[in-house]
Parts: C-alpha cells; structure tokens; sequence
C-alpha cells in the first residue's frame, strides 16, 4: 500500500478506527451502485430515443422518390367488331365452337345457324358441361381475335367477351347462356 506523509487529520484517536476522511477505503456495493445507475441511465436514454423516432416517423423521409403523379393512359385503340368473315383474312382452319350452357334443346344449333348464315365456318357444336349458365360468352383464346369475339356478340345480339385460354379446341368460342332463350 502506498505511503502518505503525515498530516493533521494523522492525529485522529485510535478509537474511531479511521485514518482520515479522505483516505476512508470506499465501500464494497459502490460499484455495484455505479453500474446500476450506468445501466438505469442507458435503458431510459434507449427507450426515449425509440419514443421519439416513433413520434417523428410519419414525418420522416428516408430517401424514397416523391410519389409522382401517373403519366396520363394512352387511349385505348378502338376495337371494330367483325361480322363478315369475308372481310379480314382467317387463319387456314379457323373455326367457331358453340357450347349450349343454357339446358335448352337447340339453343346451341340455332345460334350455330345464325353465324353459318353470315359466312362464318362453325366447327363443333356440343352441350356445355354445365347446364345452367345464365349469360352467353364469347371466349377467344388470342388477343387479336378481340375483334371477332366482338363481332359474334354483335351477330347473336347478346352477350359478352373474355379473354380465356380455357378452351384450346378453337379460337373462338361460344357460350350461350340462359340469355338466349329469350
């Protein structure tokens, strides 16, 4: 231990048991003391500052673009429907498939024959798996045959068209719907 020139607090009574108040040894829990107040300190240093990045992050901007506004759509091209097959050039073998979906005996042949007698070349006609469909749909499997889908709608006087290539037989498919009977 190290060694301190004597000075008036060295005069102290034996009794007390102390070598003077600044030389008294520092108790045992200070350090535990210190590092409890050290960790205490952190934690609430830590909890605030995440209180105020919650606070502030509506309002906070990380370098993402501005929003911008939606460059305006190019109009769409206007799609002319088809009825006269005569007009446009078919691909070797194109054909028409009608499905009855409506439960109704002749439904199917009847709009088969109103398309027949405009020129158009139907292959199959057949019942649909499912007997109750209530709209008649013209379905074409490519986006250039929108036109014609358009046209057998137009033909029938009825009907709507989609897009589907759920029906690989032919490039353009009927559906005839409930809406037909009447």
């Amino acid at each position: 231990m190290a060694e301190y020139p004597s000075d008036r607090f060295d005069d102290v009574p034996a009794e007390l048991g102390r070598v003077g108040a600044h030389r008294a040894p520092a108790p045992r829990s200070r350090g535990w003391v210190v590092a409890g107040v050290i960790a205490l300190a952190t934690g609430v240093l830590v909890g605030l500052g995440l209180l105020a990045l919650q606070a502030i992050d509506s309002g906070l901007d990380l370098g993402a673009a501005p929003p911008m506004a939606a460059p305006p759509a190019d109009p769409e091209p206007e799609i002319t429907p088809v009825t006269d097959p005569s007009t446009i050039r078919l691909p070797e073998g194109f054909t028409i498939t009608v499905l009855n979906g409506a439960g109704v005996a002749g439904l199917g042949q009847a709009s088969a024959d109103a398309l027949t007698a405009a020129g158009w070349t139907v292959g199959a006609v057949t019942n649909a798996a499912a007997d109750d469909i209530v709209t008649t749909t013209v379905y074409y499997s490519n986006e250039a045959d929108e036109g014609i889908a358009l046209g057998m709608v137009e033909l029938l006087g009825l009907g709507e068209i989609e897009l589907s290539d759920a029906f690989p037989g032919a490039p353009i498919t009927i559906v005839v719907g409930a809406d037909a009977a009447s």
